[in-house]
């Protein structure tokens, strides 16, 4: 028993030991970087960052294009000039993010009960002062047992939410699926003082949906990820530390 417990008091120092180190780790890199701009990101291939992985859907059946001959038209072609808009790898597509997200919720509940017994014995078939005798004293057979019960609860609630988010995002498409629809992701960095915010948009769109100044809207996105957030000094200082973090975590109560 004291072996298991010394075992289990080993490994809390270990977590304890390596969260602290990794926290001198962080707190030497924020120091070094005192006084100087949060740097931003380099210009990447989403395709060869890690945990990148294709998008897989189920998908018809291939359908072979098919030539007439001395005829300008291309069976299944989509336009007859060339269109500009981003059809292949590599393609850029203007998203414009408009997130317009609204909840209004009102939930109220009321109830209560009351339940009363009375048991006497007024009348006995005339018995009813002999059983005087069989009682302790100062017991009127007229009022055996009395029982009250009420009980009652109420509650109410309530969510009242607001959210709007409008912007634009250039995205580079990085996959064309076997039906034709393009897989799309982009990253939008601005720094303004000392804080970085931070736009990423990816999904799927069909090539129909893009408009005619290559520009598409987020409503028409599937698998849409969206996320704006930032980094940053006052990002830091809205956060809580590290430790309390895990304290949070770890504390059961």
């Amino acid at each position: 028993m004291t072996a298991l417990k010394l075992s289990g008091a080993l490994k809390l120092s270990g977590v304890l030991v390596l969260g602290a180190v990794l926290g001198a780790c962080g707190a030497a890199d924020r120091l070094a970087n005192v006084g100087q701009a949060p740097v931003l990101s380099p210009i990447e291939d989403p395709t060869a960052t890690k945990g990148y992985k294709p998008v897989q859907m189920p998908m018809p059946q291939m359908e072979h294009a098919s030539f007439a001959p001395n005829s300008l038209w291309r069976t299944g072609s989509r336009a007859f000039f060339k269109d500009q808009r981003a059809r292949q790898v590599g393609d850029l597509v203007t998203v414009k993010v408009k997130v317009t997200d609204r909840a209004q919720l009102n939930n109220s509940t009321k109830r209560s009960r009351k339940n009363g017994e009375d048991v006497g014995a007024d009348n006995a078939f005339g018995f009813e002062n002999k059983l005087d005798k069989f009682l302790p004293d100062g017991a009127s057979s007229g009022s055996l047992l009395k029982l009250d019960s009420a009980a009652s609860s109420e509650g109410a609630g309530s969510v009242n939410r607001s959210e709007t988010l409008t912007t634009s995002v250039a995205a580079v498409v990085t996959q064309t699926l076997p039906n034709g629809n393009l897989v799309i992701e982009g990253k939008q960095e601005i720094r303004v003082n000392f804080e970085v915010r931070e736009l990423i948009v990816a999904g799927v769109i069909r090539p129909e949906d893009i408009e005619s100044d290559n520009t598409i809207d987020s409503a028409k996105i599937a698998q849409a990820r969206i996320a704006y957030g930032g980094r940053g000094q006052i990002t830091d200082v809205q956060q809580p530390r590290y430790g309390q973090q895990v304290m949070d975590i770890l504390l059961p109560f």
